[in-house]
């Protein structure tokens, strides 16, 4: 079970800035000194702001190189282990964008098992499943169910009104596996832990709503897409007072889809979360069969999951028709939301896909499609950036396990092989999935104002708890590009504490006369 309270993010902004103003103003403020000079305020700047005692006892990697000269400008336990959190991300965009190439798409398809008579197929619904975490997903969530819409106009289209049969789903694509190696079970109630797999409908969750009316009273909880009888919600909310801190508390019992909600919210006001479905195979099934309900196509049978049918279906098989389909926008659009947005479940699903588009032919011990064979495939890229994957140990793609462990060095050594890569659609892609400082996705809300990294830093965040880190590149003030990465491990601080403190430093490079 987890509560998540709000806390004084305000207060924490405002401390935040007054660090950046405090330590950015003191930077150079002497004029423009000599590079030699200028490394030398930017190591005091990077040790005055790290060594504090909010990050007493807590470890910091740092390693920054100059992208023109390959030099280092500053290095601190750069060859020492550190979870990364989701800087893993940026392994899992590379290797996809090397091996699958920027235009990369998944396709989905639905199939006609049987004949069709007078309006009616007489047999079953089958979809296929590519491992797309697209469909109703970031770009779609206004509509989550306009695919499925698109694809009753296809039926209909094709004189198919009734359906016989059931609306299965084939996920067997990739290893059916739902969650990474070493994930915290008191995460799976959230959408950061969606359940992973062939096929993946609105992000494998519900999205909840709950809002307030009366002091004392429950709360009015309602979910999409239309309330989906998949799931089934327990409502245990409660609106309280305004002087009352509001409160949000959600968990979806391990192994089912019933969703506990015990959110406080006040008057007038309302809660919006994420919550993840258990069997998203299924799920995808259910919400297709209601929308066919409900866009005229008479289903008499149920949804299911290939696993629980005994089908074996053969695609080549002249009695197997397609009859519509889903195309992913490329790969490259798809990282930019993976990136920007820190989204795990588009991670594990890139990864699953590498195993099963280019599994490394020395892991024939390991299952097809698994996410440990798609390890393999990023440790592919590593190698090929001259990482030393000796000491690289990955178990996941989105970073979301504590069982990663990489080396500051070597996530900059793969910014730089990405920044100088051989194919240069490869590299902008690469560059232009991460968001941009103070404009977009997780960097949004930093290097605000007049911060001179705003629209400049391009960066990975990371974060789990006692885990910041944030890795990419920047610009210097002579127009020098620079890659970075920050990693802070074990810290008891508040996180925009150690955020703040990366921000300090990355403002510090994009000051730097070089």
């Amino acid at each position: 079970m987890i509560y998540i309270s709000r806390s004084p993010l305000l207060r924490g902004a405002v401390l935040g800035l007054l660090l950046l103003v405090s330590t950015c103003s003191g930077l150079f403020a002497q004029g423009s000194p000599s590079p030699p000079a200028a490394t030398q305020q930017l190591a005091e700047t990077i040790r005055d702001t790290l060594e504090t005692e909010s990050f007493a006892g807590a470890l910091w990697g740092v390693h920054i190189v100059n992208l023109r000269t390959g030099a280092v400008l500053y290095s601190r336990n750069a060859d020492r282990n550190f979870v990364p959190a989701s800087n893993v991300k940026l392994a899992t965009a590379a290797a996809a964008l090397e091996q699958l190439g920027p235009e990369y798409r998944y396709e989905t398809t639905m199939h006609a098992d049987g004949p069709v008579e007078d309006g009616t197929l007489k047999g079953n619904l089958v979809v296929r499943g590519a491992g797309d975490p697209t469909l109703g997903g970031h770009r779609q969530r206004s509509d989550p169910t306009e695919v499925f819409r698109r694809w009753a106009d296809s039926l209909r289209a094709r004189g198919i009104t009734r359906v016989d049969g059931n609306v299965v789903g084939d996920d067997t694509r990739l290893d059916e596996t739902p969650l990474g190696k070493g994930w915290s079970w008191s995460d799976i109630s959230y959408a950061y832990s969606a359940q992973i797999g062939g096929l993946v409908f609105n992000e494998n969750t519900v999205d909840l709503r709950v809002s307030g009316h009366q002091v004392h009273e429950p709360a009015e909880v309602t979910w999409a897409p239309f309330e989906t009888d998949y799931v089934r919600v327990v409502n245990r909310s409660r609106t309280v007072p305004y002087r009352k801190e509001e409160k949000e508390e959600y968990q979806r019992l391990m192994g089912t889809n019933t969703i506990h909600v015990r959110t406080q919210v006040h008057p007038n006001d309302s809660e919006r979360e994420s919550i993840t479905v258990d069997n998203p195979t299924l799920y995808f099934t259910h919400v297709l069969h209601s929308v066919l309900q409900r866009n005229g196509i008479s289903v008499e049978g149920d949804p299911a999951d290939l696993d629980a049918t005994g089908l074996s279906p053969t695609y080549d098989s002249p009695s197997l028709r397609r009859v519509a389909s889903y195309q992913s926008p490329p790969l490259s659009q798809i990282l930019q939301t993976l990136n920007k947005e820190s989204k795990n479940l588009y991670a594990e699903q890139i990864l699953r896909t590498l195993a099963v588009e280019h599994p490394p032919e020395t892991a024939e011990d390991l299952d097809p499609a698994s996410s440990p064979l798609g390890v393999k495939a990023v440790r592919q890229t590593l190698a090929r950036a001259e990482v030393d994957t000796s000491h690289v140990q990955l178990v996941d793609g989105s970073g979301l396990s504590r069982q990663n462990l990489l080396r500051p060095r070597a996530l900059v050594r793969l910014l730089q092989h990405m920044w100088l890569h051989s194919d240069p659609q490869v590299s902008s892609a690469f560059f232009d999935s991460l968001p941009k400082g103070g404009e977009e996705g997780t960097l949004e809300y930093r290097f605000q104002g007049s911060a001179p990294a705003r629209g400049n830093v391009r960066a990975k965040t990371g974060t789990l708890s006692n885990v910041s880190s944030l890795s990419g590149y920047v610009t210097s003030d002579r127009g020098t590009p620079l890659a970075f990465s920050l990693f802070c491990n074990h810290h008891l601080a508040e996180g925009y504490q150690a955020r703040s403190a990366q921000d300090v430093i990355v403002n510090a490079l994009a000051r730097l006369p070089l």
